[in-house]
């Protein structure tokens, strides 16, 4: 065996027991090796000293970041290694020395020279390596390890499901563990946030006077570009007293045909929803049905009587509180729709012409018009002050004369700035009833609104939404003038009168016909 192997042998034998010894294992490896330079020194007797060129690094230090399992490779050259040592150290631990492997590990070896390879890496491996040239002034080059760790949620509330009550607060919170430190962002599955956002960057998610709207299932997602994203869901449940949406308040109808009240009910816990007409509670018979599908609550009447037009409800109930809300089942007409153009072909007539859906025949129809209103107090109609018509619990509330009648007027007369008008409707045996008006002696370049109602055997409907119509002219409107004017009424395509009849002819013929 060469001088130098057993220098190396001795090496290695006082790096192990100096480890076990916790001395300082480097010192060693420096006193050792300037032993061996004197050694050599002595060797060469008077032989001249030459200069000594110190080692140098050839590879710079840096910070490796593997995953779990895989295979990191330190680099270790260095330049002028001469006849010093290297070795390998972690801490205080020594894991090679020269060519000799001293950490028990398997996983850890010498590949190409001096770079140390760690297979299999563990989270546990995570840490400062260090290259050490065995020089009375040891050179160092420090590698860093990061293992990268796939984010993991450790923390979540209890059971992934959490209840609180409308109008409170609630915080979600989800921890995540993973190396980079994970990002947590929220969503909601199927939906957004409650704040309108798509998503929310954070640890909580702070939801202030929670609504029916805001429960749902809240998603945790935890990333940090290792591995998959992990996600975790939250189940959010709101309770909440029944609240109630109608699909229509009012609901026509006519005899002999099935009719559908709807409550669209929402609660948590579920509501119990019971039917009631006026004050009686219904119970389910073979023409009255009772059904229920997820939200939606419908009372089905089949073959509809004149018993069954009324005012109805629908209670919901649980055990936060109860909600009622009310619908009407009606024979009387639906509100008129206009289908006439908004501009006039004529500069003093326009034929105006709507259309009424009604499962019982129109008896008559009341055309109101006027001139738009001009200047800054005015506005136009909007179905309200003088042809005031509402749902009180469905009741109407109209004008009404001496005799109990509804005051309905005549071809001329004048309710304020208005203008009214008695039309006897034509039977046309068609569920939509239709009706045109020829109203004459209108100005010029002039905005007029207009609205209707329609009467059949179950009483007058609700008064339609106002229908703007103007006058051809040069674009300018005169200042508001309310004058008489001639009336000719049509049915579709054919005329009520045949001639244009004077204002004092056609009221007294009316007069006439009601008096017969």
């Amino acid at each position: 065996m060469s001088l130098q192997s057993k220098v190396i042998l001795a090496c290695a034998v006082f790096l192990l027991s100096e480890t076990l010894t916790g001395m300082t294992s480097f010192g060693v490896l420096a006193r050792a090796s300037h032993r061996f330079e004197d050694h050599q020194s002595v060797d060469s007797g008077l032989m001249e000293a030459e200069p000594e060129v110190l080692p140098s690094f050839a590879t710079p230090g840096k910070t490796y970041r593997v995953t779990t399992k895989d295979t990191v490779v330190l680099p270790c050259e260095v330049n002028n290694v001469g006849h010093f040592l290297l070795a390998w150290k972690r801490g205080i631990a020594i894991l090679t020395a020269g060519s000799v492997k001293v950490s028990p590990d398997e996983r850890f070896r010498l590949v190409d020279g001096y770079n140390l390879e760690i297979r299999d890496v563990q989270t546990q491996d995570a840490g400062d390596y260090v290259c050490q040239v065995a020089t009375l002034q040891p050179l160092e080059l420090t590698h860093t390890v990061e293992i990268l760790v796939p984010p993991r949620i450790h923390q979540v509330p209890s059971g992934s499901q959490m209840e609180v009550k409308k109008g409170s607060s609630v915080t979600l919170e989800c921890r995540a563990a993973g190396n980079p430190v994970p990002t947590i962002t929220w969503t909601r599955k199927n939906n957004l946030l409650p704040s309108g956002e798509k998503s929310y960057e954070g640890a909580q998610l702070t939801l202030q006077h929670t609504s029916r709207h805001d429960a749902g299932a809240y998603q945790c997602t935890a990333s940090n570009g290792v591995g998959q994203p992990a996600t975790k869901e939250i189940q959010l449940n709101v309770q909440f007293p029944p609240e109630i949406d109608v699909e229509k308040s009012w609901v026509h109808t006519g005899e002999g045909n099935e009719a559908q009240l709807v409550c669209l009910v929402f609660a948590e816990p579920p509501a119990e929803v019971v039917w009631f007409k006026d004050t009686l509670r219904l119970a389910s018979t073979e023409r009255r049905i009772a059904e229920v599908r997820g939200s939606r609550n419908t009372l089905i009447i089949r073959k509809v009587q004149a018993s069954d037009f009324g005012n109805y409800s629908c209670l919901a109930d649980n055990i936060i509180g109860k909600t009622r809300q009310y619908l009407e089942l009606s024979g009387r007409p639906n509100p008129a729709k206009f289908r006439s153009h908004t501009i006039s072909r004529s500069r003093d007539s326009y034929n105006i012409s709507w259309e009424v859906e009604s499962f019982t025949p129109i008896e008559e129809f009341k055309l109101y018009f006027r001139k738009v209103p001009q200047g800054p107090n005015s506005q136009t109609s909007n179905g309200g002050g003088l042809f005031h018509y509402q749902h009180n619990n469905r009741r109407s509330q109209r004008r009404h004369d001496e005799d109990g009648q509804i005051l309905a007027g005549y071809p001329g007369h004048h309710r304020g700035d208005w203008n009214d008008v008695i039309l006897p409707a034509i039977p046309s045996g068609q569920y939509a009833q239709k009706m045109s008006y020829m109203i004459r002696g209108l100005e010029p370049a002039v905005q007029y609104e207009a609205m209707v109602q329609a009467k059949n055997r179950f009483g007058w409907n609700e008064m339609s939404e106002p229908f703007i119509f103007a006058t051809k002219g040069n674009g300018q409107y005169a200042e508001p003038d309310v004058r008489d004017m001639g009336v000719k009424a049509y049915n579709g395509d054919a005329s009520i009168f045949s001639s244009p009849v004077t204002l004092q002819t056609l009221t007294a013929a009316l007069m006439l016909a009601r008096w017969l």
